[in-house]
């Protein structure tokens, strides 16, 4: 039998967990249910990512949506790829890409890197001022980097990238407040997440 690490958590905490939008994170040793923002703010530990992927993905979230990073994207990510894919909210599941998910997001980040590196004198993304960033993601996401080195093309890591990240900032009732939209549930929770 295959366990993962909702395992380690009481039943009941994993069903209050599931009710307020949280997810299960390493903090301090401990595994807690938190939103990805709360994970973030915490300083939740990273399970698969490495420490310069995570870096990539922030810097690359925190850009296609500002607030991205604060919100939890990398550990969001970090979670999603570390759990069974069956069971993943990724926006990779969601396209039908063939799990395992910690493969593709890798990919994405490398590529990112490949490209950004090649373009601007070895510079990492984070490294680039926003003119810079905002030029590498219009060209990305338009597929209009020649030799574009990494998954199928820059337009699919936009898309991948900028779902997870608008899930992640947006998809919460503090994100509805911030698009100015009323959050109704059918079930309200019992405490913003």
């Amino acid at each position: 039998m295959k366990h993962t690490l909702l395992d380690r958590v009481p039943r009941r905490d994993v069903i209050k967990g599931g009710a307020l939008g949280a997810l299960a994170f390493l903090v301090g040793g401990k595994t807690l249910m938190l939103s990805p923002s709360e994970a973030f703010a915490q300083g939740a530990s990273l399970r698969t990512l490495k420490a310069e992927e995570a870096e990539t993905i922030a810097a690359m979230g925190d850009a296609l949506v500002p607030g991205a990073r604060a919100a939890g994207i990398v550990q969001f990510i970090d979670q999603q790829i570390s759990i069974p894919p069956e069971e993943a909210l990724l926006q990779a599941r969601i396209m039908s890409v063939r799990p395992p998910f910690a493969n593709l997001y890798r990919n994405i980040a490398i590529a990112i890197e490949k490209n950004v590196g090649a373009r601007h004198g070895g510079k990492r993304f984070a490294q680039l001022g926003a003119e810079e960033a905002t030029a590498f993601i219009n060209d990305m996401r338009q597929n209009k980097i020649a030799d574009w080195q990494g998954p199928p093309g820059g337009g699919f890591v936009y898309a991948v990238l900028r779902a997870d990240s608008v899930d992640v900032f947006y998809n919460t009732v503090a994100g509805y407040a911030a698009l100015g939209v009323p959050y109704m549930p059918h079930i309200l929770p019992e405490k913003k997440w």
